[in-house]
């Protein structure tokens, strides 16, 4: 059974899902499930009792052409402390025709990479075209991973980088050299600094506070924020929300998932502040629209679903059975 089954690592993961093929299974993903044909069963996101460690499961599958996904894992954000990923996964994949496993890869690689491409096209949807200076959040995987993703959609020109640990934004900063991307990226001392007059802002951190707040967005900022993946969980204030909801421009991955799992998304429709998030399938599939007004603050919030890791898989698979040809 084994025999004709891929087996592939990170290293792996990454050098056959580029950038560009990231972004394109995400608008894949999400196009699907704004149409209503993809399948998605609810997530599975259960906090340990012994730590701050939170264990997950998402099954889902993209088209009738593709294969059914499935990844289990666990959250440790003990694990930045010491500069490792705070995500490790493993995804299999099944034939679409005949259900037999198919392909077994690092799911923690799958997970940097479309998490950072689905932020990209949740950017490209509604950020305006003159969108050019990033604020990112956050000292892990995510952060260099969004710059990279980001970057392929809007033409940056600068970066600001923050984290509470001086050691590792410097370290982060480093990561994003001007030879590699061509513009500056910037260390800098407090969220503030950092977000404040920022076109685009990415919160990529594991925050049970707000790191972001809405007094600091200058007017037409954009907001993308994964690390709000449990109720308890929040990197931006009401005030983001507020905005965002006036402006009529809050997005989510998934309006039913992000009702139950999103920090700032549960605290906003249980006080009665939102009460109809948008998808970001619908905006891409035309059935709403993420920005009216070139003012308007958008705020979207991931927390992550089985399609996204179906469809980036799916794209891993196809890749590597291309090299095999």
């Amino acid at each position: 059974m084994t025999d004709d089954v891929l087996f592939l690592s990170g290293p792996q993961v990454t050098r056959l899902l580029d950038a560009d093929t990231a972004i394109a299974s995400q608008r894949a993903a999400f196009t699907a499930l704004g149409s209503g044909a993809a399948d998605l069963p609810a997530k599975i996101m259960h906090p340990s009792r012994f730590d701050d460690s939170v264990v997950f499961a998402y099954v889902s599958r993209l088209s009738a052409d593709s294969g059914a996904g499935a990844k289990s894992g666990s959250v440790n954000p003990g694990n930045a402390a010491a500069g490792l990923p705070t995500i490790h996964a493993v995804l299999s994949v099944l034939d679409p025709v005949t259900g037999r496993l198919t392909a077994v890869m690092d799911g923690a690689a799958v997970t940097i990479l479309r998490m950072a491409a689905a932020s990209a096209v949740a950017v490209d949807a509604p950020a305006t075209p003159d969108s050019t200076d990033l604020a990112v959040l956050g000292s892990g995987t995510q952060a260099p991973a969004h710059v990279r993703a980001i970057a392929r959609v809007r033409p940056l020109k600068s970066v600001r980088l923050w984290s509470p640990t001086p050691r590792n934004r410097n370290r982060t900063r480093a990561a994003e050299t001007p030879a590699e991307l061509g513009f500056p990226a910037e260390a800098v001392g407090s969220a503030e600094e950092a977000v404040s007059g920022a076109s685009l802002v990415a919160a990529c951190t594991l925050s049970r506070t707000p790191v972001v707040h809405g007094e600091w967005l200058a007017p037409g900022c954009t907001v993308v924020s994964v690390g709000s993946f449990e109720p308890t969980r929040r990197e931006v204030d009401t005030d983001v929300l507020r905005r965002g909801v006036l402006s009529e421009a809050v997005a989510v991955d998934d309006p039913a998932t992000a009702a139950e799992h999103a920090g700032p998304v549960v605290d906003a429709l249980r006080a009665g502040l939102l009460t109809d998030p948008v998808g970001l399938g619908e905006v891409l599939t035309g059935r709403a629209v993420a920005r009216a007004a070139p003012d308007d603050i958008v705020y979207y919030n991931s927390v992550g679903l089985g399609i996204q890791d179906a469809a980036a898989a799916w794209a891993v698979v196809q890749a590597a059975k291309g090299e095999r040809r």
